[in-house]
């Protein structure tokens, strides 16, 4: 635990007696009701929303309206100054509330312009404003720090390294799952969107971009700039990209009106722009399957570093430069699975972390899918080898929709979810199999949903009850046989 942040001891006297004496006036007579908007006594937020696999991750008795982050970004791997702005409205009437904040150094928090007391307990930043927050009531915490964009931490599945990402001439992010609190205090649950202003200041030279549309960009004194973006939607906070440093803005052309514009290292663009430039096509191939593009502008933010991990940040995919120096079909599966995320897990997100299977089974679904198409290996082929370690998966790391945390991005929530929406597609036929994706997307565009929102969804869109289907697929100890393949073994562990 740090140190408290205190204001002064004057101040609080001050404002205990005024706080004492509207007490004494304006307290209800015995018996009364509390007043219209406010419960009885004021509550602590929860310190997590109870995620089943990372019960901390989010903060329970607010809502986010918008983040607004000022990051003072001076070069690589040396720490700057940061605020983070966050407007919110409280669900109950708040005693205290938590934020997810991990790392970096903190130095000021505020609620409504007054200095409140700030705690760290591990993760989390326990925040106790002066006066409780009424329900309903919206409120502004300004939390000051000096942020380490060397901070990152490391999982031993598919994410590996996580956080922020230093690059030779500067710094990118890698959020997924709950890294965002190691960038900015937040409500770090993939559940939990809001809108994000970004107001970058670098020196003049390099690019700075975030998600979304590049508001502003002006002239600081020293021979800086401030670059000002805004997300423009809602973002959950596991998809929030800033990065700086040597990087030239490439604008593509689209058929579908989708801006498309590219941020590449400044010696790389020639050695990208082969496969970069087939995005608008895989846009094209993705719209006629999945419907619109949900979001208002797209592009690859090619990371200058050896991660060997893509990330579907929205509207700005991070690909690692490695994926796109090898062959045409590498790339293009990975071009093509972060491209489809922007449908799965952007637009439509996850309620829990175990709901990981639907977005993850979907986009390495039609990144198979699309390959097989442009000289990749066989979809079918594919498949049938996923069936064959669906029950060794299923021992190792849990079925589809039932991860534990230490293995949440491994192989089960790839080939083997999307082995799960292949069965599917089996079970009801290629032309009700779009039906229901499609109906999906339309459903829960800018929502959360569920596991069992799918399920009800097939049921509806197919006419038939999927639940006894798709259950066994999703939780069961034992792969079912796959439909309209009788001869495919699974493999008994």
């Amino acid at each position: 635990m740090s140190p408290h942040v205190k204001p002064r001891r004057t101040l609080r006297l001050v404002l205990a007696a005024a706080i004492a004496v509207t007490a004494a006036v304006t307290a209800p007579a015995a018996g009364a009701a509390p007043a219209a908007g406010r419960d009885s006594v004021p509550v602590p937020g929860a310190a997590g929303l109870g995620d089943p696999l990372l019960p901390l991750d989010g903060n329970g008795g607010y809502t986010v309206n918008r983040y607004l982050l000022d990051f003072d970004w001076q070069a690589p791997r040396t720490p700057f100054e940061a605020k983070a702005t966050i407007q919110a409205t409280a669900t109950k009437e708040l005693s205290r509330f938590n934020l997810d904040f991990a790392g970096n150094t903190l130095h000021k928090v505020t609620v409504n312009g007054t200095p409140a007391e700030a705690v760290r307990e591990g993760d989390e930043l326990v925040v106790t404003p002066w006066l409780a927050l009424p329900r309903n009531g919206a409120f502004t915490v300004t939390v000051t720090y000096t942020a380490d964009p060397t901070q990152m931490r490391h999982r031993d599945d598919a994410i590996e390294d996580y956080g922020w990402i230093p690059t030779p001439s500067g710094t990118a992010l890698y959020p997924q799952p709950n890294g965002a609190k190691m960038i900015f205090p937040s409500n770090d649950h993939p559940s939990q969107r809001a809108p994000v202003t970004f107001r970058i200041s670098a020196p003049a030279g390099l690019t700075a971009v975030a998600n979304g549309r590049l508001v502003s960009r002006e002239p600081l004194p020293g021979d800086r700039e401030r670059w000002t973006y805004d997300s423009e939607q809602p973002v959950s906070t596991q998809l929030v990209q800033m990065a700086v440093g040597k990087l030239t803005p490439v604008d593509r052309p689209t058929t579908s009106g989708v801006p498309l514009r590219d941020y590449v290292p400044d010696d790389l663009v020639e050695r990208t722009d082969k496969y970069l430039a087939l995005t608008p096509k895989h846009l094209d191939w993705l719209e006629q399957r999945l419907g619109a593009y949900p979001f208002k502008r797209y592009g690859v933010l090619v990371g200058d570093t050896d991660l060997a991990v893509a990330l579907e940040t929205q509207t700005l995919s991070l690909v690692p430069k490695g994926e796109l120096l090898g062959t045409e079909v590498d790339a293009e599966r990975t071009l093509v699975h972060e491209l489809a995320h922007q449908w799965f897990g952007d637009s439509v997100a996850l309620r829990t972390w175990s709901d990981l299977w639907l977005s993850e089974g979907h986009a390495r679904f039609y990144e198979r899918l699309y390959s097989e198409e442009h000289g990749g290996d066989s979809f079918e082929a594919a498949m049938k080898t996923a069936y064959t370690n669906h029950n060794l998966w299923r021992r190792d790391v849990g079925a589809p929709a039932e991860p534990t945390e230490p293995n949440l991005f491994k192989r089960m929530r790839y080939d083997g979810s999307a082995l799960v929406l292949y069965a599917l597609r089996e079970k009801v036929g290629a032309e009700t199999f779009q039906k229901i994706d499609r109906a999906w997307l339309t459903k829960y565009r800018g929502k959360t949903a569920s596991t069992q929102d799918f399920i009800d969804l097939a049921s509806a869109v197919s006419g038939e009850d999927m639940e006894p289907f798709l259950r066994p697929w999703l939780y069961g100890p034992t792969t079912p046989p796959m439909p309209n393949h009788p001869d495919w073994v699974a493999t008994t562990p």
